[in-house]
């Protein structure tokens, strides 16, 4: 009978123990931490505070004047662009790098320059189904929102609001009950996907859609196991979610206080120098502010590399007895752990894990 999602706690954390600590590499562990942040393993993190438009008083302090709204325009238009092409950049990004975390859990050995040679074809293919995915998500919830504004709209609900006040509160509960089941519904789909469906890709080379037409079978043929499993990686996921989230508050501080000591310093310096809100100055605060983000974002990823390995694994141990040729790559015999020279190692065959 297949290992139940329970019982691979205990050696998911036996893995994770042996590939950080068994011995401990500060190599691995901060090419571990770079895939981890790039793959996405980490989630979204923390919320920010949005800036309000009714001050008075500009953020950039009275001492400059105020920004050319044309030149504004410009900047907005070109970090909008910049900012989509960069998004698309970093889902291929992430992309390739979900495969080499996955063979860095395996096989024990984080290789990020082999991998990313070795795993572009994978990348690609899973970088087109999230894209695809993302695709349908939006249109779908542009459906589930905009039919029934579009409805009450045409009914006159809104003509004025206060005379169908009941009228709009039930639809607005339902919606947002359909909303919210659409969204746990796209994000099992994104997580069943990462877990058992990139597993497929990477071993047989195989597209994500072909992934979920083997999948399926296996969830309805066991069903209780597999919600079992979304259940505990739930409760896995909040328990540990506590633990980063005040590891991140700490180096959020850490962080926030020199940052925000420099960003006074370089404007008490600019304002005495005479210099002026341009698109030199503003694009040169916004590439300083993404560098620290940056920075703060890997210390976190950096501090959290147990986690980085411990949920790739525990989906590896729980899908290893449920799909025969991951459970012949984890419990192969061992083998010498030796770096893959790019171009030459055989596709979609990583190098077996010691046995356990």
């Amino acid at each position: 009978m297949p290992i139940s999602a329970v019982d691979v706690i205990a050696p998911a954390f036996q893995h994770t123990k042996r590939q950080l600590f068994q011995p401990f590499r500060l190599g691995q562990w901060t090419r571990l931490a770079i895939v981890g942040l790039l793959a996405g393993e980490l989630g979204s993190l923390g919320g920010f505070n949005s800036f309000n438009p009714s001050r008075q008083t500009p953020p950039w302090g009275p001492g400059f004047p105020r920004i050319d709204p044309a030149l504004l325009g410009t900047l907005i238009t070109v970090l909008i662009v910049t900012g989509a092409v960069f998004m698309i950049v970093m889902a291929y990004i992430s992309s390739v790098m979900r495969f080499i975390l996955f063979d860095s859990v395996l096989t024990r050995e984080c290789h990020i320059r082999a991998g990313w040679t070795r795993r572009q074809d994978n990348g690609w293919s899973y970088f087109l189904w999230q894209l695809g995915l993302l695709l349908v998500t939006l249109g779908l919830a542009v459906i589930i929102i905009g039919l029934p504004a579009a409805f009450a709209f045409r009914l006159g609900w809104f003509n004025p609001p206060r005379a169908h006040l009941g009228q709009l509160i039930i639809a607005g509960i339902v919606v947002f009950s359909v909303f919210a089941f659409f969204f746990l519904v796209v994000t099992l789909v994104h997580v069943l996907t990462k877990d058992f469906v990139v597993p497929q890709m990477a071993l047989e080379g195989i597209s994500a859609i072909e992934g979920w037409r083997r999948l399926w079978p296996m969830i309805e043929g066991e069903f209780k196991g597999y919600a079992i499993y979304i259940g505990m990686k739930i409760v896995l996921s909040v328990a540990v979610s506590i633990v980063v989230g005040i590891v991140t508050l700490v180096l959020a501080l850490i962080v926030a206080v020199p940052a925000v000591a420099v960003f006074f310093g370089v404007i008490v310096a600019g304002k005495a120098a005479g210099l002026t809100w341009n698109a030199f100055t503003i694009t040169a605060v916004v590439v300083l502010a993404c560098i620290l983000f940056a920075i703060f974002l890997y210390l976190v990823s950096l501090v959290s590399v147990p986690v980085i390995v411990f949920f790739p694994a525990y989906s590896i141990y729980f899908f290893a007895a449920r799909y025969q040729p991951l459970s012949g790559a984890l419990y192969s015999a061992p083998a010498p752990s030796a770096v893959v020279a790019p171009g030459n190692s055989p596709p979609f065959t990583p190098p077996p894990l010691p046995a356990v």
